[in-house]
């Protein structure tokens, strides 16, 4: 059998999905576009979207609940300047991209010329980050159900402390096409799984719990058994350390953060102020400082869309733009920020390939895919040794930043929600 180029077979799947069920060929695409560039536009775009969810949860060793939903629309796009016009459907037809087109031409002035023609068709890049898979027909009913079913039954072989289990598993699978007035033709096929489990453990009556879990861009078929029992494992031991945990002591001091959900303190305060929205409107504290120093040396912080089967890469961002490996900060040094068509343009640089949309209905912004630091030259065990008193962080819950209250010497505050876990104390 002779396989066919990933992107060419995303593009296929695209059309079958979004395209020929509702009458629509690449030609009315390009005849919507041409209406919109009529008018005076910098930029114009039709994001298609068929996003099909679905979700089981286990408590009390039933699953309780299960969930399936199909979602598809197109949002359509003008932007001119700084100004940005859009109209979304969920009734994808050729009349609905057509009243859209007049919607959002009206931002700029006509052109002069009546008919504009849509450069030649330009596809995008091939890469293949992850398979071109459902990843809900991974599993049969029958295989879900039973999977949670031995996550509860690990759970509770664990620790006789485990009085309750809960345990989710969710997929979906989307699939997106992208038609720009450059002639820009991408497509992707996404899917993205997630096993969760939270634990109830009890003491001498008090009660605490522990969560873990993981998934990413493959099918459910990945969640073997050692993969489930780590999950197990890791939310048992949250639950018992909590049972023993006291309250941390108040005022400041230093903080070690272990491996993994901790890194949601570099998501939130630092990922969030290097998107370029924030930096070209000024509101963020990282806003022209460019080349300049804004962490200790060592410090290299990455945003990297190309990791194979991450829940944050992508074959192409939501703009048709392949995602790339961003080098933020470097050394400490901060080296660029996290770029769409539109603030890149504004700003004078390239997109980084990080135009993200929340769903067809929404408008793409700036946003990260995975952000992460790189590791530095001291061991774990030095780093603890380095304090006398602090705090080691090993697991966090939610939160949230302000990344605009900073001074030229201190990082963005950031703000532990009520439901992070508590820290061990050295």
């Amino acid at each position: 059998m002779i396989s066919r180029e990933p992107t060419l077979e995303r593009l296929d799947v695209a059309r079958r999905l979004l395209l020929e069920p509702f009458g629509l060929d690449e030609s009315d695409l390009i005849h919507t576009l041409s209406a919109i560039k009529a008018h005076k536009v910098d930029e114009a775009d039709l994001y298609f979207q068929y996003t099909r969810a679905e979700g089981w949860s286990l408590e009390e060793g039933i699953v309780k609940t299960g969930s399936f939903s199909i979602d598809q629309g197109v949002g359509v796009r003008a932007v001119s300047g700084e100004k940005t016009a859009f109209a979304y459907s969920d009734d994808i037809s050729l009349a609905s991209l057509t009243d859209a087109a007049h919607t959002v031409r009206t931002i700029a002035a006509a052109s002069k010329a009546a008919r504009v023609k849509v450069p030649a068709r330009k596809v995008a890049g091939s890469r293949s980050l992850y398979q071109d898979l459902d990843p809900i027909a991974s599993l049969d009913s029958t295989q879900k159900v039973a999977l949670l079913g031995r996550v509860e039954t690990m759970a509770r072989a664990k620790d006789p402390r485990v009085s309750q289990v809960m345990a989710g598993l969710a997929s979906e699978y989307d699939v997106v096409l992208i038609a720009r007035a450059d002639g820009t033709l991408a497509a992707d096929v996404r899917p993205l799984v997630r096993l969760s489990v939270t634990v109830i453990a009890e003491q001498n009556g008090r009660r605490e719990m522990g969560s873990a879990g993981g998934g990413g861009r493959f099918g459910l078929d990945h969640f073997d058994d050692a993969l489930a029992q780590s999950y197990v494992d890791e939310a048992v031991k949250a639950a018992l350390t909590n049972l023993e945990a006291r309250p941390a002591p108040a005022g400041e001091m230093s903080v070690v953060l272990g491996p993994g959900w901790p890194g949601i303190l570099l998501h939130e305060a630092i990922g969030h102020g290097l998107e370029g929205d924030f930096n070209r409107k000024g509101s963020s504290a990282f806003s022209g400082r460019i080349g300049k120093r804004v962490a200790a040396k060592g410090v290299t912080v990455l945003d990297d869309g190309t990791l194979p089967d991450r829940r944050g890469s992508l074959n192409v961002d939501d703009e048709g733009n392949t995602s790339q490996r961003n080098v933020l900060i470097e050394d400490g040094i901060l080296k660029g920020y996290i770029q769409d068509a539109m603030n890149a343009r504004l700003m004078g640089v390239k997109p980084t390939g990080n135009g993200r949309r929340e769903s067809y209905a929404h408008v793409p912004m700036p946003r990260m895919t995975n952000t992460y630091m790189l590791g530095g030259d001291k061991s774990p065990e030095e780093i603890v040794a380095s304090l006398k008193k602090g705090l080691y962080a090993t697991n966090f819950g939610g939160g949230q930043v302000d990344i605009t209250s900073v001074s030229s010497s201190s990082p963005p505050r950031k703000r532990i929600g009520s439901k992070t876990a508590r820290s061990n104390i050295l």
